[in-house]
Parts: C-alpha cells; structure tokens; sequence
C-alpha cells in the first residue's frame, strides 16, 4: 500500500457506511498522513469526531451541489473516495430532480474540483441499480457514472488525474438494507417479510466494498469501470439462514414486490461484459472508446454483442444456507448478535 504513503485522502459523503469501513481500515495504519471527511450531516460527522478522537481525520462540512465547499475541502487532496450520493429507492423516487442534483450534478462538481486541483486518482462509487435502471435512484446513479466515464475519457491516458467508477451490489447490513430489518423482527417475534421468495440479490460486505475501490485506484485507468465478481442468494435463502443463526421460528411472510424493485440485478450488461477484460475477481469495462460517429450508433451493428449475457445476480454463483450463514457472520453486528443468543 505505499500509493498511499503520506498522502491525503478525501471520503465524499465520508460519514456513511463506506466511509466509516475506510476508516476502519486506514485509520491506525501508517497509510495516509490524512483523511478528510466530507459531508453535509454535522451530527454525524459531530458523533464521529468524539468517538474517533483521531488527528488524522479532518471534517469538513459542505455538500457536492455546492462547489465552492467542495473546492475547500480538494485542496491539497491525493485522492478522492467519491461516495456521497442519494441512495434510498423510495425517497428518489419521490423526489427525482434531488437524485440528479446531488448524484448527477454533484459527481460533476467533485470531478471538476479534482482535475482543477490535480488530484491523482478519484473513484466514484456506483450501484448495480445504474445497470438496466428501473427507478429514479438508479436512473441517476446510470447518469453519474456516464458523466464520469465521460470525464476520464476527455482526460486520457496521460493526464495528472485519473478518474474511474466502481460499482458493486447489495452491501450486507448497510444502511437501509433487509439484513438489520429482518434481525429487528426476529427479535421482536414478528414475520420476516420477503417481497419475492425467488428475488435474488448479490451478497457483498463493506470490506469487499473497500477492497474494490482499493482496486480500482491501483489497475484504474481514465474512464475505467471496476465491477466485483460477487456471490448472491435468494431472499428465502437469506431469511432462513438468520433464523437458524438466531435460532428462531418466525413466521416468513411475503408481501410482494415493492415499487421500484427487480426479480434480479444486473452487475454488468451483456453490452458491457462485450468488451470487459476478465481480471480474475474482478471485471474491468474500459471506456467505449467509439467516437461521435453517428454510424455507429444508428447504421453499424455488432452482431457477436447478441451471443454474451449479462452478469447479473441470477447467473452468477448461488450460495445455500450453510454459505450463506458463513458470510453472515463476517458481519460485526450480526456475529455479536448471535453470541448474545
């Protein structure tokens, strides 16, 4: 890890769950001499601050639609974490042009800063939901990695700042997610609901999160796209696997599916996985290097694009109960849960 050896790194929307697992990682390390966050929330960052109690993290209050703030807090920056976005389905669906502002816009704003002040290397941080979107979230998200790609292709190979996107699924017990949902109602004795028994979700933890974008900062070039090879399961599978950590004997209850949500999602499209460069645990899907050649896009085809198919979380390695509960219990707060059993 000496990329980062007295360097200064700089988390947007750095108080979330992919910044806090940054910290986790770095922040008793001799890598980085400092970590900036950034982000609107003073409460947060305000909790955050006296529970670290740590000089090398800096706060820094703003938000990405406000370039000015952002602008304060790139200077002097190595590299830049990108993640702060709007992510919740619903709220973006209510309240679309708040989802461009801030994930479309406010990509723009960060990309822009960085490349002003020569930052090395940014990662934006996207979501399977820009893959096929169905919803406003993934719609914008889709937005803010075109503007990115976009960004680092007019950058080329040679420039000081190299800007490239990740994108991964289903982050385990993230903030939002079913996984904390579904222990509260073991706890409480009341059903798991499941919106589709066959609904099928990849499983990543935050540390294959990091692990990622720890990837993508060293292979990345301008305009590159860094997606994981991931396990996923079905909704049945995860339910049944906590109730057996949990020994517990809820009832599992399907409700249907929710506006907005997919039978599956999609970590790479057949047109991406075309051109993708198989790199082991991971893909990389260079820039479409196409030029403004209208023929190309209305007159050429490419006949081979019709034999590949996605990745998506249908196709790709299916984990039963006993693997699954073995990856639950990465997770601090569901393996501390069930020791207290």
């Amino acid at each position: 890890m000496s990329l980062f050896t007295n360097k200064i790194l700089l988390i947007t929307g750095g108080t979330g769950s992919f910044g806090n697992a940054v910290l986790k990682r770095f922040l008793y390390t001799d890598h980085f001499k400092e970590i900036r966050i950034f982000s609107r929330d003073e409460k947060k960052q305000d909790d955050m601050r006296h529970h670290l109690q740590n000089q090398k993290v800096k706060f820094y209050i703003g938000d990405v639609r406000d370039k000015r703030s952002v602008d304060t807090a790139m200077m002097g920056v190595d590299y830049v974490f990108h993640a702060a976005a709007l992510k919740q389905v619903p709220s973006c669906e209510f309240f679309p042009m708040q989802a461009v502002r801030t994930n479309v816009i406010g990509t723009e704003n960060v990309l822009d800063s960085a490349i002003e002040h020569r930052v090395k290397n940014v990662v934006v941080l996207s979501t399977d939901k820009a893959a096929y979107p169905i919803n406003a979230m993934g719609i914008s998200k889709a937005m803010m990695e075109k503007v990115a790609i976009a960004k680092g292709r007019q950058l080329g190979e040679n420039a000081p700042t190299t800007v490239c996107c990740t994108r991964y699924g289903n982050v385990m017990a993230s903030r939002g997610s079913v996984i904390p949902l579904w222990i509260e109602q073991i706890k409480a004795g009341k059903p798991i609901t499941i919106t589709d028994p066959n609904m099928t979700r990849y499983m990543m933890t935050l540390e294959d999160a990091v692990d990622l974008v720890l990837y993508a900062f060293e292979h990345g070039h301008n305009g590159d796209l860094f997606v994981q090879k991931a396990p996923a399961a079905t909704l049945t599978v995860l339910a049944e696997a906590l109730k057996e950590l949990y020994h517990a004997d809820n009832e599992v209850r399907t409700i249907g599916t929710r506006h907005g949500e997919k039978l599956y999602e999609t970590l790479v499209t057949r047109e991406e996985m075309f051109r993708s460069e198989d790199m082991g645990d991971y893909f990389r899907i260079p820039a479409d290097s196409r030029d403004l050649n209208y023929d190309k896009f209305f007159v050429e085809g490419q006949e081979d694009i019709s034999k590949v198919e996605d990745y998506h979380s249908h196709n790709t390695l299916r984990l039963n109960v006993e693997e699954m509960k073995t990856l639950l219990l990465k997770l601090p707060e569901v393996r501390e849960g069930v020791e207290q059993k």
